[in-house]
């Protein structure tokens, strides 16, 4: 087996969710690079769209349907699609999060937990669960769970999305095991701290970016891009005996930085 082929995503099917902008984004551009038919997911149907297009301007294959992966009837019409569309799923990359909440645990609501634990933890869920029937017709397949740093340890502000991160590390590990004999490897990302729209009340804050890139070997944020790489490996054969596990990619920040980002 070359690990390194051109095109090492030729003949797969992908499923992206979140692939509107930022991270799911990047990772749809780099799977249709890879040759890859990706299938865009997120709410908002004009934003896929634009995605898509610029993707099949590319000279790639993609597919954008809008869907809400808090939603079953959602994820299930989205997964469906896929399958109509191309004959089957052989990745799945949940990236799709939420967090409405930003201050301390306490003050959240339970509409915010139950928001944001039906998106980030369940819907991760609801999309395994309808894409391992999928995969298992194919012969195996691979799981890419987004996680975070903030699934690692707390990050002030944000205990709730924090507890969300680290069920999907589990869920990661859960499904790792549970899945194995399927040949279906499932991997999680924990991102540090990444340039995009979905975290810009940190990175638009000079305090907390300052003190983040302070706290930063690298002394930066990524941008969504640094992150395809490894999901790449995550996606290919190169990666077929790597389960299990949770790649933390964020310049080095948790070897020292913990808790306090005002220290």
């Amino acid at each position: 087996m070359n690990p390194f082929p051109t095109r090492p995503l030729a003949d797969k099917v992908a499923i992206i969710t979140g692939a509107s902008r930022g991270i799911g984004e990047a990772i749809a551009r780099c799977y249709a690079g890879a040759g890859a038919a990706v299938v865009l997911a997120s709410r908002k149907q004009p934003d896929l769209d634009r995605v898509a297009e610029e993707i099949r301007a590319a000279g790639g294959e993609a597919l954008p349907v809008a869907a809400h992966t808090g939603d079953p009837n959602a994820v299930a019409r989205l997964v469906d699609t896929a399958i109509s569309s191309y004959g089957g799923i052989d990745i799945l990359v949940n990236n799709a999060a939420t967090n409405p909440h930003f201050g301390p645990i306490l003050s959240a609501e339970e509409s915010q937990w139950q928001k944001i634990l039906d998106v980030n933890v369940l819907g991760y869920f609801r999309m395994a669960k309808a894409c391992v029937p999928a995969m298992q017709k194919r012969g195996g397949g691979k799981i890419i769970n987004m996680a975070s740093i903030a699934g690692r340890s707390p990050q002030p502000m944000m205990g709730v999305y924090c507890v969300s991160k680290a069920a999907v590390i589990m869920l990661t590990e859960v499904l790792a095991v549970e899945l194995a004999g399927l040949n279906i490897q499932v991997n999680a990302i924990a991102p540090g701290f990444i340039k995009t729209r979905f975290s810009r009340a940190l990175w638009s804050n000079p305090q907390i970016h300052d003190t983040v890139v302070q706290h930063t070997p690298q002394q930066r944020m990524a941008t969504p891009d640094e992150l395809t790489g490894i999901a790449l490996y995550l996606a290919s054969e190169a990666s077929s005996f790597t389960t299990g596990a949770t790649i933390v990619v964020d310049g080095g920040y948790t070897l020292g930085s913990g808790f306090g980002l005002g220290a």
